[in-house]
């Protein structure tokens, strides 16, 4: 890997809790170059949808941000401290697996498929985390984790295990789960693309309440009404770089680039100026 720049890391290092800030980012796999020099800010509070094609690079950027994968050049901030780095008199080291653990505790991903336990309940599911990596005692996570579930709108199912619940359920615990370890910053890997049609709506409408309640959130979506609705700032991604980005009112009205505009015609994604300012009221409704 080549190292960051000291530049790179001073841009990226000025941030508040519940920001997050990407220079240079570069992967490859296998020669081929996945994500060509990706930049991105998202403030605290700030929900921003990454669109594009399949094979555009947004998942794969998503497991830089956490460091499920390792970044071949740029760097990662998270409330302003360097992921997989220190940096010492302008000089950037390799961080400890502990200190790139700690920093990463601050991000909370919910992926694509549920990964939950199946010998666990819902409840026991959620609190595992808190007891083994924040070192919560048993009763206190348990207890939070029943208000976590409540939240999501499945206190009643609490003592389900996985195989009793639908796979929209099964996706509310995997984002309750994801709060149980009070992130700064929530990453969404298409979280609904595994989903049945009608269990997609469920899902949705805890992600909105996330929003309206001011969590920073990066979602990687298929879902051109939600981001419409809901982002910030939409991030269009195609062949590993962020063509082109901005309010969902521009982005999808009145999109700059003929790819951009050419995806959103192919996805349905493309709304007449005026639904563009209506979805954008929406969006502002939504998240006051």
């Amino acid at each position: 890997m080549s190292a960051p720049g000291a530049t790179d890391a001073s841009a990226a290092t000025a941030g508040a809790r519940g920001s997050l800030a990407l220079r240079g980012v570069r992967k490859s796999y296998h020669g081929t170059e996945i994500l060509r020099g990706i930049d991105l800010d998202v403030a605290p509070g700030e929900v921003v949808c990454l669109i594009g094609p399949s094979g555009g690079g947004k998942s794969t950027l998503l497991r830089c941000i956490n460091q499920l994968e390792s970044l071949d050049g740029g760097v990662v901030a998270v409330d302003g401290e360097l992921v997989g780095y220190t940096a010492h008199a302008g000089h950037l080291t390799e961080a400890s697996d502990r200190e790139t653990s700690r920093v990463r505790r601050n991000l909370g991903m919910v992926f694509q498929q549920f990964n939950l336990f199946g010998h666990l309940t819902a409840v026991q599911n959620v609190a595992t985390g808190p007891v083994k990596v924040l070192g919560r005692r048993k009763a206190e996570a348990e207890r939070r984790a029943r208000e976590l579930l409540a939240s999501v709108g499945l206190a009643e199912h609490a003592g389900k295990y996985p195989s009793q619940l639908s796979g929209g359920q099964q996706q509310r615990v995997a984002i309750a789960r994801a709060l149980a370890m009070e992130p700064a910053i929530l990453l969404f890997d298409e979280p609904t693309s595994a989903l049945d049609p009608e269990l997609v709506g469920e899902v949705l409408a805890v992600m909105k309440s996330l929003a309206a309640g001011g969590t920073t959130m990066v979602v990687v979506t298929h879902e051109m009404g939600f981001a419409r609705e809901v982002a910030d700032t939409v991030v269009f991604m195609e062949g590993g770089v962020v063509v082109e980005q901005g309010p969902p009112a521009q982005l999808f009205g009145a999109p700059r680039s003929p790819r951009t505009a050419a995806f959103l015609r192919r996805s349905g994604g493309e709304a007449h100026s005026g639904e563009a300012q209506d979805a954008d009221s929406d969006a502002e409704a939504a998240i006051s």
